[in-house]
């Protein structure tokens, strides 16, 4: 490269990092519309199908045919496994829960995740340093607020319960999807991801009654189901993925606490939502417990490097290894840390 010629990626770094802080953030916006007049989990089975077979016409494409999509079936069943936890259970449920609550209040619930990650870490032998676990106090105290008040009114306990079971979900998914053998792409995992969770959703919707009319969808209803489709699943998860080869994971673990503040802003303008005290303060709580893991885990301790925050993927150590201790499972994708 030229001395004259600069390098593009600090900009397009921030090209990304923005496009992740507030297409991610702005998704439980898009589904409080889509939710207006579809079904919740028809709605999210929709979006999750259309989306996998998008993804996997652009990625046979650019690579000269479908064979890019052709795993060992142990991998495609844990793809499926945990596409089911981490978009069944996690993002099909947040529309359920919005029925019963609002916006801002789902997502400052969800930014949970991170913290539970730690406590899986700590359940399976895993020590987290002192001040981790102090974050993990904070932010779990930051919960506890927002779920015995209710966000102030903004949201039913019925409601709490479900967002609370999606953010346990998700982060059962993203626990095990990092130490199980998943497609080595993971552009490919991620369709197999979307295209059994969008399977199930459309099964369990159908069977508990859920029906589409296409006459009663209301326009906004019809552009939220494509903002989540193209922007939600698709561009911010293609940004989020070169960042994670392209930006220290220091930084790109930032969004796991800008989403919610970012989700809150666009319930509060366009939604016509209140932030109440209750809100605002457990979500500072939060959003500061969560801030205290993630610094925490990204400084080293002594001479091995730390590991990555809670809910990112593990990048190669610094400090080389064993042949035996640098044998991990190809391809594992990367952790997700919201509910998208």
């Amino acid at each position: 490269m030229s001395s004259q010629t600069a390098d593009p990626r600090p900009s397009l770094v921030w090209v990304a990092l923005s496009i992740v802080y507030v297409v991610w953030g702005s998704t439980y916006l898009g589904i409080h519309y889509l939710i207006e007049t579809i079904p919740p989990m028809v709605g999210a089975g929709i979006r999750f199908i259309v989306a996998s077979v998008l993804l996997a016409a652009v990625l046979a494409i650019r690579s000269g045919g479908v064979r890019v999509l052709r795993v060992p079936w142990r991998r495609l069943g844990t793809a499926a496994l945990a596409g089911v936890l981490l978009l069944t259970g996690g993002n099909g449920m947040i529309g359920v829960a919005e029925q019963h609550m609002s916006t801002g209040l789902a997502a400052l619930l969800v930014a949970s995740v991170p913290l539970w990650l730690v406590v899986f870490r700590w359940a399976t032998g895993d020590r987290p340093a002192v001040s981790t676990i102090a974050g993990v106090l904070v932010g779990f105290g930051g919960l506890a607020l927002l779920t015995l008040t209710r966000g102030g009114g903004s949201g039913s306990a019925l409601g709490v319960a479900i967002v609370l079971g999606a953010a346990l979900s998700w982060s059962v998914g993203s626990f095990l999807s990092a130490r199980l053998p998943m497609p080595a792409n993971p552009f490919v995992a991620s369709v197999y991801e979307m295209a059994a969770a969008g399977v199930t959703l459309l099964v369990i919707g159908l069977g508990r009654g859920e029906r589409l009319h296409l006459h009663e969808v209301s326009r906004a209803s019809w552009l939220g189901l494509a903002y989540l489709v193209t922007f939600g699943s698709l561009v911010a998860f293609t940004s989020y993925v070169w960042l994670l080869g392209n930006a220290p994971i220091s930084l790109v673990g930032t969004y796991a606490y800008v989403n919610p503040a970012v989700a809150v802003l666009l319930g509060v303008a366009f939604a016509g939502e209140n932030a109440t005290w209750t809100i605002v303060a457990g979500g500072l709580i939060i959003i500061l417990g969560v801030g205290l893991v993630v610094s925490t885990e990204r400084r080293p301790r002594g001479e091995v490097t730390a590991p990555a925050p809670p809910g990112t993927p593990r990048r190669r150590r610094e400090r080389r290894r064993s042949p035996r201790a640098s044998r991990s499972t190809p391809g594992r994708p990367p952790r997700r840390t919201g509910v998208r």
